[in-house]
């Protein structure tokens, strides 16, 4: 046990004071001093090391029901954080080991150890447990082969495709045999990207004109599988394009978390019927029973660079709110990061 009292006796976290309505604004958070809580029985005191953010603290943010609680006023924020173990009360973790756990948003978590899943540095960078290797891979893998039921040969058109799951996606329908690999993203950067470095086999800049025209250019014989992050136009695309017996997974409709008016739905859902389409939506919470197969297939893949990713890391806590913010504009490419 180190000598507790060489710890700082505060630690800055992220307070969420009022619930935004449409874009979030400065005003709605604060940077606070908090005094750090030295761990009871069963539990350890993590320095922070990288801090997630993700489009779905969006929902978080707001008290409408949803599938997980929304963040509380006036109290540290949560998020999936990696770090270093500093103190601990809990048997089987020691101090020096590095844990993945969701007390992210602030530079010191007091956790329960049960909470907490042991990593290994030496195997993997640290942020890789953020992004490739965590929640966002997990989130890929289990909504393209399970959800999506993907098999050899279909035709796989992913949204977002330059995101943290949407590159992965791409990456992991080219392993397992897609007969082609379409992507959308908001840039011609990341456009490029897509093609050049990640193998998918078409990819377009959604800017630059309707996305059911582009689509159509790119999938000229249709598409088997949707992986959707974005919804809207693209899923609207999507369904026009799908073949018969189409499946697309619902991962996300980054284009509609800041609305402030019920979204319009897909104008086409007679398809659906048509062509015999499924829609179903992916939650990682639904799959953690995945997780040790998707580490022993996904890690090697990375280890050899057959499955490349892009991070994009801001430092700073200080700048935790400004990468969330960059999140929902898209400014990343591959899973944006906060190394405190």
């Amino acid at each position: 046990m180190p000598d507790i009292t060489a710890l700082p006796a505060t630690s800055r976290e992220w307070h969420l004071l009022s619930r935004p309505v449409g874009w979030p604004k400065d005003e709605d958070f604060a940077l606070v001093e908090a005094e750090i809580r030295q761990p009871g029985p069963g539990e350890v005191l993590v320095r922070n090391t990288y801090l997630s953010v993700d489009p779905y603290m969006r929902g978080r943010m707001s008290d409408a029901k949803s599938y997980v609680a929304p963040f509380e006023l006036g109290k540290a924020m949560q998020g999936g954080a990696v770090g270093e173990v500093v103190a601990s009360e809990a048997e089987g973790v020691a101090v020096g080991d590095h844990v993945l756990h969701f007390g992210g948003w602030r530079e010191y978590a007091t956790i329960d150890a049960k909470q907490a899943v042991k990593v290994d540095p030496d195997a993997a960078p640290l942020s890789t447990y953020l992004g490739v290797l965590g929640m966002t891979g997990l989130t890929a893998y289990a909504g393209l082969l399970r959800v999506g039921a993907f098999k050899e040969g279909d035709a796989v058109f992913v949204s977002g495709a330059a995101g943290a799951v949407g590159s992965q996606v791409g990456q992991v329908a080219k392993l397992k045999g897609a007969s082609r690999v379409i992507g959308s993203a908001g840039s011609d950067e990341k456009v490029k990207l897509l093609v050049e470095e990640y193998g998918f086999d078409a990819a377009f800049n959604y800017k630059n004109g309707p996305v059911w025209e582009q689509l159509k250019q790119a999938a000229p014989d249709g598409i088997d599988l949707y992986f959707d992050n974005v919804g809207g136009e693209h899923l609207e695309a999507a369904i026009g394009a799908l073949n018969l017996r189409g499946r697309a997974v619902i991962c996300g409709m980054i284009s509609q978390y800041n609305a402030t008016e019920p979204a319009p739905g897909p104008r086409n859902m007679v398809k659906i019927l048509q062509n015999r389409l499924r829609v179903e939506g992916v939650l990682v919470g639904d799959h953690y029973d995945l997780q040790p197969q998707f580490v022993q297939e996904v890690g090697p893949w990375v280890a050899s660079g057959a499955l490349k990713y892009r991070e994009t890391v801001v430092e700073g806590i200080e700048n935790n709110l400004e990468a969330f913010l960059g999140v929902l504009r898209g400014d990343n490419t591959g899973k944006m990061i906060v190394k405190v």
